[in-house]
């Protein structure tokens, strides 16, 4: 926390317009993370700031503020040596500022127009060039603000309104309601923070006898203390004596003289912004997260919603359906081709038919099954778990933003999975060679076969029609049609025996290389839809606390 009582410390322009710029970096950090109730008192910070700032810097508005009776309006006529504000216990224009500027007007007027005075309700000094004892005051803008205990609620919302624009605020009080607890509950201890441009004043101390005077200072000094306004200035006045209002005057031109004023209200406010935001971003920013437990976790139950383990398994009947159409028995390859290419049926991917129309093995959108109920729940509580394990350890709001981060794009989540899916390279575009050579293979011994089969074929027809019989080549005691065919038959069944256990292990492999790849394709989307707006929030946390650290320097 920030020293709020500077007494005579200036306050560099400088260094609070970078305040300012960071409390602006802070509120375009949180924007759409935090609620709005949450920002207002920023928000109204930076805007009045920057308009303060950009008005009349050789002005300083003060006002006069006090109950019903205080005397205030009298203290005002008094040092403004003018009959300006109407006087009385019940005054009729309560509910209206009125202004004395010291010097030309035409320089306050763009002030006065964003305070809010009425142009009828502003008076000049302007003879105060020409006074030496006036001139100290050149540059003064002060208000008579209306009664703050004004049984008129629209008066009190003004006194509240114009107390929190102007630089300085003089409070007026009078011997008999100096203690009223009205202005200490709601207004003095308020003030707290603004201690260096506050002032109090003890009004009409000519009423009191002077054995009094120095008993009632004591007390209400002591009601200040209380209020944490120790180190405020507390004068006695009073309008009837110019005498009586020396010491007032003279803390007015230190006041204009320094030209601090404005820059310790807005330091002042800048204190109290950052005191009630530093809650909001009061833990460190966690590291590392989300952790790599949890990405995991998120990860599976992606790959279980998205079909990940159905499309491996697909895959894997698809190799097997397309090795055996490649390395099976020719004379029964026809019979496979009846059944349904697992990929096919899934409108996956598969081999280009034609080299020259590669588009005809993507598709827009695959036939997985639908997640089921209990992967609908995986997956919710999986984003819930990155949610709740990233957020853990931040302040609130901000576990609720980082929820909300995480399902910013749930209704997107599904979409994005298929299309992951449908264009994951599932390593079934291609033929292995071995493949070919063993369906080289097995044409040869069926050709061998069909060969010995249409030999002995003829041998028989030359038979069956007197004509003279073959005579074919023996290999040992057997023929060699008969051979070739009972070869080449029992050649196809060993080599398409021997290749299955082969095909079923090479299934597997795939299989498993399918679902790393769709395992990284679905974890990809996790990281685009889940895991990166999550990260964003932190980001925007670091920065806003970063904003914050500044802001308060």
């Amino acid at each position: 926390m920030r020293e709020a009582f500077r007494g005579d410390q200036r306050v560099d322009a400088d260094a609070l317009v970078a305040r300012l710029d960071a409390v602006r970096r802070f509120l375009g950090a949180v924007d759409g993370q935090l609620p709005d109730s949450r920002l207002v008192a920023a928000n109204t910070l930076v805007e009045r700031a920057g308009t303060r700032l950009a008005l009349s810097r050789d002005h300083t508005v003060v006002a006069l503020a006090g109950s019903t009776g205080s005397g205030k309006s009298s203290l005002f006529n008094a040092l403004a040596r003018l009959e300006l504000s109407p006087v009385g216990v019940r005054r009729p224009t309560t509910g209206v500022a009125h202004a004395c500027v010291w010097g030309q007007l035409d320089g306050a007027n763009r002030l006065l127009d964003w305070v809010g005075v009425l142009p009828r309700h502003r008076f000049v000094r302007e003879s105060a060039l020409d006074a030496d004892d006036e001139s100290g005051l050149h540059g003064l803008i002060l208000l008579d603000l209306p009664d703050f205990d004004s049984v008129q609620r629209s008066h009190r919302l003004e006194v509240d309104r114009l107390l929190g624009l102007v630089d300085q605020v003089v409070w007026v009080v009078d011997p008999q309601k100096y203690a009223d607890r009205v202005i200490h509950t709601s207004y003095l201890r308020e003030f707290h923070r603004h201690k260096d441009v506050t002032l109090v004043v003890l009004n009409q101390a000519d009423r009191l006898a002077p054995a009094e005077l120095p008993r009632v200072l004591a007390d209400l000094r002591r009601l200040l203390d209380a209020d944490g306004l120790d180190g405020v200035p507390l004068l006695a006045t009073t309008a009837v004596d110019p005498a009586g209002l020396e010491g007032l005057r003279q803390a007015l031109e230190r006041t204009v003289t320094e030209r601090q004023a404005a820059l310790r209200r807005l330091a002042g406010d800048v204190d109290i912004v950052v005191d009630g935001l530093d809650e909001l971003v009061a833990a460190e920013v966690p590291k590392g997260a989300p952790d790599d437990a949890t990405v995991r976790e998120l990860d599976r139950a992606l790959a279980g919603a998205a079909g990940v383990p159905s499309v491996a398994e697909a895959v894997e009947g698809a190799y097997r359906h397309r090795a055996g159409g490649t390395t099976g028995w020719p004379l029964v390859r026809g019979l496979r081709k009846l059944r349904p290419d697992p990929l096919r049926r899934l409108h996956l991917p598969g081999p280009a038919t034609d080299p020259d129309r590669p588009e005809e093995s993507l598709v827009a959108a695959t036939s997985v099954p639908d997640p089921t109920a209990a992967q609908r729940s995986a997956l919710g509580l999986a984003i819930r778990a990155v949610a709740d394990r990233t957020g853990a350890e931040l302040p609130a709001p901000w576990p609720a933003a980082v929820t909300a981060a995480a399902r910013s794009r749930l209704t997107d989540l599904p979409d994005a999975l298929d299309r992951a899916v449908a264009g994951t390279d599932l390593g079934m575009d291609r033929r292995p060679i071995w493949w070919r050579i063993v369906g080289a293979l097995q044409w040869l011994v069926t050709l061998a076969a069909v060969a010995g089969l249409g030999w002995l074929a003829l041998g028989y027809a030359l038979r069956a029609l007197g004509l003279p019989e073959l005579e074919y080549p023996l290999v040992g005691e057997v023929p060699l049609p008969t051979l070739l065919l009972l070869g080449g038959l029992l050649a196809g069944l060993l080599v398409a025996a021997a290749t299955r256990p082969v095909i079923r292990w090479a299934a597997r492999r795939a299989r498993q290389r399918a679902e790393r790849r769709l395992t990284t394709a679905v974890a990809e989307v996790g990281g685009a839809y889940v895991i990166t707006p999550v990260r964003a929030v932190l980001e925007r946390y670091g920065q806003a606390r970063e904003a914050l650290r500044d802001a308060g320097r």
